[in-house]
């Protein structure tokens, strides 16, 4: 059964003492390409808030000239002047939105390249660490809230500000007095704001992880739905799946009080100030010190500020938002990929150096316990030139790791290995991996064609004849009965094929680009005997042109070999002919009788 508990992501180191503002510079440098529209943006902005403000002065010079004088005319000009400012306002903003619209759609798809290429550069173990479900909603969910925060919330909290200082100033060259009561209530909201805003950052964060362990549960669940209906798990899984939604929902909800709050405590306040300047003025007025037309044009100028100011709340709640998916994005973003070669040989330490050797190779899995034992240790193997070579050992003995040892999808802890006294860290990773190619014993296939998969394992030159060689060598005819031949798309990870069908297709992309160096993991596992007796017939040609190392269960994978080493105990305890060893050593023997009774690999 699959597992009803997601693993989340890795927590970050540390990650106190940042503010929002410092994590939302890191997006510099990807805006870069864009600013000048985004500041082009900002600014029409500006002036169409700026424009808006401009209204209350007409709405005072139209009370204490026109409607006073009874000026019919003149009302009329004012109501021109209204309708034009209202125009001008609405066409600003409309520019705003289409200056900042195709470029930020392009400075999202930059980031989730960036990230695509990224993902790809890192080592496996990070791959073994983070579920599949919170990288893809950091590629998904957290890249459109980047998008939304500078597409909206990064221009307004400037525009807003502005509009704001310029309003304050306004109001308090019209009637101080009354500016310094409508200013009353800010205090409290900058207190009020800075709680908010550390309140609802642990909440945007905790609800941003939550949606990745969901994501996580539904994939899982597409992926596993043949068990999931074979063990009859449908309703534990969808128990698992309503839980997590429960506890998300729980979370948004938090968000939304907070954010209820804030906004409550933001909208009451200025109204309550609005409300006092209205009777403070009505007094001022009655008593001939105002004129109906100042306080007209400053309860406004109050009013046009509503928006700017009850936005604060939301603003800023974006913005929280929007510095937890970039904090969440560059935790993927600054890892350590996968290290390069130089590119240079490194010198050999003399006697025979060709075909593929190991050197006093220990490896310890990175998130090991410190001080524990490594999972191999001190391996010295060389495997000749044209030679194979089966490795065999019991379950749990690190075979699998040692031979993702030398395609680099890990690296060694200490020791070297070398292919054809060639220090494999020496070389660039391209270089390496067109000499090697890799079969596991779990297939992995994608949603293409049969004929792209295979070719695959190609530099890209191969053709239909390398491609045709490749499935006889593999006894994968079947694909030529398929309705497309191998044009046919074989669905997502495969499943529409079977276990056997999936494995010699990836020994045929194994083999098609005709490697150096070949390494197997027990590739022909899933295959009945007699589809494996025809497979290792033409497997033996193969191997006689190329220098392998192939992880063996049966004594008919080990056959295909010219010797067998033994690994027991993270150690190569054994080399030799399988007749040899099944003479000298009780383990081997035991191991090739079945008498373990484990046909399966799990290395960790």
């Amino acid at each position: 059964m699959m597992p009803t508990t997601p693993a989340t992501a890795p927590e970050p180191a540390d990650r106190t003492g940042r503010s929002a503002v410092r994590t939302l510079l890191r997006l510099w440098p990807c805006v870069r390409p864009v600013r000048a529209r985004l500041s082009l943006a900002a600014f029409v902005a500006i002036v169409a808030s700026c424009v808006g403000l401009v209204i209350p002065l007409v709405l005072k010079w139209l009370v204490d000239g026109p409607v006073a004088d009874r000026d019919q005319e003149g009302v009329w000009l004012g109501a021109l002047y209204l309708l034009l400012l209202g125009v001008a306002e609405a066409l600003l903003f409309g520019l705003r939105r289409w200056l900042v619209a195709r470029p930020l759609s392009r400075v999202e798809a930059d980031l989730r390249a960036d990230l695509y290429r990224h993902l790809q550069r890192l080592p496996v173990a990070f791959h073994d660490r983070w579920p599949s479900g919170q990288l893809l909603s950091r590629g998904t969910t957290d890249l459109m809230l980047l998008r939304q925060f500078l597409a909206f919330p990064l221009t307004f909290l400037l525009v807003n500000g502005v509009t704001i200082l310029v309003g304050v100033v306004i109001m308090l060259l019209q009637v101080w007095t009354l500016g310094l009561v409508m200013l009353v209530p800010a205090v409290p909201l900058v207190a009020l704001s800075a709680v908010f805003e550390k309140r609802y950052a642990r909440v945007a964060r905790l609800a941003q992880d939550q949606v990745g362990d969901l994501t996580t549960v539904v994939e899982e669940s597409v992926l596993g739905i043949r068990i999931i209906k074979g063990f009859g798990r449908h309703r534990s899984q969808a128990r698992a799946f309503r839980e997590l939604s429960h506890t998300l929902r729980g979370t948004e909800l938090r968000k939304a009080r907070l954010l209820a709050t804030i906004w409550a405590v933001i909208m009451t306040l200025p109204e309550v100030a609005i409300g006092g300047t209205l009777v403070v003025g009505a007094v001022q007025v009655s008593d001939g010190s105002l004129s109906a037309g100042t306080l007209v044009a400053f309860l406004s100028t109050a009013l046009a500020l509503r928006w700017p100011v009850e936005s604060i709340g939301f603003l800023l709640a974006m913005s929280q938002e929007a510095a937890t998916a970039t904090e969440r994005y560059f935790e993927v973003m600054d890892a350590e990929p996968e290290s390069g070669g130089t590119g240079v040989a490194a010198a050999g330490s003399g006697g025979d150096e060709r075909g593929l050797r190991f050197e006093g190779v220990r490896f310890r899995y990175p998130d090991a316990p410190p001080g524990s034992a490594p999972l191999l240790d001190r391996i010295d193997l060389h495997i000749r030139p044209g030679e194979s070579m089966a490795l065999v050992g019991a379950t749990g003995s690190g075979k699998t790791t040692l031979t993702a040892l030398v395609p680099r999808l890990h690296e060694v802890t200490e020791g070297r290995i070398t292919l054809d006294g060639q220090d494999v860290t020496a070389m660039t990773r391209e270089e390496l991996r067109s000499m090697v190619a890799v079969a596991f014993e779990e297939p992995t296939l994608f949603s293409a064609s049969v004929g792209d998969n295979v070719l695959m394992g190609a530099d890209g030159t191969a053709g239909a004849a390398e491609l045709d060689r490749a499935l006889s060598i593999a006894q994968a005819g079947f694909v030529h009965t398929l309705p497309r031949g191998t044009a046919t798309q074989v669905g997502e990870q495969g499943l529409s094929l079977s276990g056997g069908q999936r494995q010699r297709l990836a020994l045929a992309r194994a083999v098609v680009g005709r490697p150096r160096f070949l390494v197997l993991d027990d590739p022909l596992s899933a295959l009945d005997v007699h589809t494996e007796a025809a497979v290792e017939a033409a497997l033996r040609q193969v191997l006689a042109d190329t220098t392998a190392l192939i992880v063996a269960h049966r004594p008919s994978t080990v056959l295909l070999a010219d010797r067998v080493a033994l690994l027991s105990n993270g150690r190569i305890s054994a080399v030799g002919t399988h007749h040899e060893l099944l003479r000298t050593s009780a383990e081997y023997a035991r191991l090739m009788s079945g008498a373990s009774g484990d046909e399966e690999d799990d290395d960790r």
